[in-house]
């Protein structure tokens, strides 16, 4: 970062990913956020002359607000690396690897962390038959945000009707029953624990829509649980090789203790909406939203 009064910070927003609308809604509270610590912002809605308007503007640093694919899945990562600017969240690696289900469930079983049974197979199958018996839920390997995510409960209901716009290859996997929790990870720091309470399944209405889900936080759970989805995101974190901001996601089977708990996913990059579970979390372990985006803007500067 230069040694200018006002370091001019760069957010990136919109995109072109299934999760356009909310990127955008997460960049404008960044920049909201990053203005009211002192820095001179530029918003950036990026398309493909991103690399020209970069080029042009010279930003000290880039804050990566995009979501899905091209955004948090490597490749704007790699540009950022290309062009020598610092960025925020995750590099190229484990932007990757989390944002490619499979990849991601590998790495955790490396790591010996419990994930549900799943299998890759043609969108075109999964249409024709019950590839695996239910309940399994059916979604892209490499999406977010409960993008294009398909329950079956019972074998009577026959297999879903995926949409068009699913890609050739999707991830069929064994239901996890119970509650969802969340973990974010700040650094090397796992924050707390969130229960997220849904009237339904916890889709992208409920994530980003007012009053889709409640949260509860700390989440009321027995110790070793809890104590747990601390350790599991931390080593999730590590395994990815993430860096800066990431929350990782579980499901709880009560009935089962300790060995209820499985990983969902690891997001590198937590919304920053209203709604969003880890400023939630860094507000109730002492840290405001406008301090956590300044955090990760001098994060993000020493891993240049």
């Amino acid at each position: 970062m230069s040694s200018r009064a006002s370091p001019k910070v760069a957010v990136l927003m919109g995109g072109l990913s299934a999760e356009r609308e909310v990127s955008l809604s997460s960049g404008r509270e960044c920049a909201a956020a990053l203005r009211g610590q002192g820095f001179d912002v530029i918003e950036i809605d990026a398309g493909r002359d991103l690399p020209a308007r970069l080029s042009r503007l010279g930003p000290d640093v880039v804050f990566n607000a995009l979501h899905g694919r091209w955004g948090e899945d490597g490749c704007v990562q790699g540009l950022l690396e290309w062009m020598g600017l610092p960025y925020t969240h995750s590099g190229v690696l484990a932007s990757a690897l989390a944002m490619d289900k499979e990849c991601t469930k590998t790495a955790y079983r490396a790591a010996g962390l419990p994930v549900m049974e799943s299998v890759l197979a043609r969108a075109d199958e999964v249409r024709a038959r019950h590839v695996m018996s239910p309940p399994y839920v059916v979604k892209p390997y490499n999406e977010g945000s409960s993008v294009g995510v398909y329950i079956v409960r019972d074998p009577v209901d026959g297999p879903p009707e995926l949409s068009a716009d699913m890609p050739e290859t999707v991830m069929v996997e064994r239901f996890a029953p119970g509650r969802e929790l969340t973990t974010t990870i700040v650094g090397d720091r796992a924050l707390t624990v969130t229960d997220i309470l849904t009237d339904g399944w916890y889709d992208y209405d409920a994530k980003y829509k007012a009053g889709g889900s409640r949260h509860i936080l700390p989440a009321d759970l027995p110790a070793e649980v809890f104590e747990a989805c601390l350790d599991y995101a931390l080593r999730a974190h590590r395994a990815l090789g993430c860096r800066g901001v990431s929350r990782t996601d579980f499901r709880w089977d009560a009935t089962r203790g300790l060995a209820g708990l499985i990983l969902l996913e690891t997001n590198t990059q937590p919304g920053m909406t209203p709604t969003s579970l880890s400023p939630e979390q860094a507000v109730s372990c002492g840290m405001s939203f406008g301090q956590l985006c300044r955090w990760m803007v001098e994060d993000a500067s020493c891993n240049r």
